[in-house]
């Protein structure tokens, strides 16, 4: 995909080292420790926006645990000209995984799911039963996508060879064999949650919020449908102009009251920040927990666009990793088509850096 059809609308979060006062930063660090002005780094973001075609923005800067930059940028509507600001609310697109990944963990401590315990023991999918092979996909399969399962059946048709029908369920390979980037199979992760927990679909937010964003402090992150986004989400948009999408979602039939684990999370820069700092300091589950959910699952196969693409070597319970010149990485990117979002962080140094897959790949931040 070129530069011009990348997404124009940007959740980022960036998060570094050093020592400044909450959100009034007047230098922030770089990975390498060199120390850039504030006023320098609203600059070039400014410009990035411009020559990136990128109509709104929300960023944040956290060093050594606390967030010492923040901004939103630009418009929420190029029609309107509505300025973004400090409530606006971005998609998060595919970074509702790792935050879902975190809250999978909390229901695992709380015995709501077993990580290696078949997740059709607990729920069996009629239409899953197609292939049988489903039976033995676990919940640590689902979050470091070695369930076999396409990333969406719907969009991610089987092999014509196989003469399956578009929408019909398929799996690639068996489960636990190898790496396959699957939104599907967090979201049957997250019907199994909700099941367990003698929830229907929507209500399953009001426990990711008792359980997980009231507890991180995060005000505005939620996976379904709330009031606040009628005013303050943004509009996402592509090649300069709106796009005035349905709610995202991976399923057809899924709207906005459907708890969607895998790219429904609507949320600001910070309090996905917010997120990150709970997982750089070990917040919110057991260290064991957290050990297990950043440890290694999977090598990710070279032939893969998550390593040709990104970069990335393995996988672990809801994050990519990343070698950098600066030490291992863990991060994550998301598309939803109008949106994007992306962030990096390096859990040993307590320095993170997160953007859209856009600054990314342009390596704007990395070098400020």
């Amino acid at each position: 995909m070129s530069i011009k059809r990348l997404l124009s609308v940007v959740l980022a979060v960036i998060l570094s080292a050093g020592v400044c006062a909450p959100g009034h930063a007047a230098t922030v660090a770089t990975a390498s420790g060199k120390r850039v002005d504030a006023s320098a780094v609203d600059t070039f973001l400014k410009a990035r926006m411009k020559t990136l075609g990128i109509p709104g923005l929300s960023i944040a800067i956290i060093n050594n645990g606390e967030i010492v930059y923040h901004r939103e940028l630009g418009v929420a509507d190029v029609t309107t000209g509505q300025p973004v600001d400090a409530n606006s609310i971005f998609e998060a697109a595919s970074l509702s995984k790792p935050l879902f990944a975190y809250f999978a963990m909390r229901m695992v401590e709380k015995g709501v799911i077993d990580l290696d315990r078949p997740l059709y023991f607990y729920l069996p999918d009629p239409e899953m039963e197609t292939d049988q092979r489903y039976r033995s996909v676990t919940a640590r399969m689902v979050l470091d996508h070695t369930t076999g399962f396409p990333n969406w059946r719907w969009f991610d048709p089987a092999d014509p060879a196989l003469k399956i029908k578009p929408g019909e369920f398929y799996m690639k390979f068996d489960p636990g064999k190898k790496f396959y980037y699957s939104g599907e199979a967090y979201n049957y992760l997250s019907r199994v949650i909700a099941h367990n927990a003698h929830l229907d679909m929507k209500a399953l937010d009001e426990l990711f919020q008792r359980e997980v964003a009231r507890p991180l402090g995060m005000a505005h992150a939620v996976f379904t449908w709330d009031d606040y986004l009628y005013d303050h989400k943004v509009t996402g948009h592509k090649n300069g102009k709106p796009d005035y999408a349905v709610w995202p979602a991976g399923n057809p039939s899924d709207n906005s009251m459907t708890f969607n684990a895998a790219g429904g999370l609507h949320i600001n820069a910070i309090d996905y920040a917010r997120f990150l700092i709970a997982v750089m300091d070990d917040k919110g589950l057991r260290k064991r927990s957290m050990d297990e959910m950043l440890k290694q699952q999977v090598v990710v196969p070279q032939d893969s666009s998550a390593f040709i693409s990104d970069g990335e070597t393995g996988w672990t319970l809801g994050f990519a990793i990343k070698p950098t010149p600066y030490g291992q990485a863990f991060e994550h990117g998301g598309n939803n088509g109008g949106f994007q979002s992306g962030f990096l962080f390096y859990k040993d140094k307590n320095w993170v850096t997160s953007s859209s897959r856009t600054v990314i790949r342009e390596r704007c931040l990395i070098r400020i």
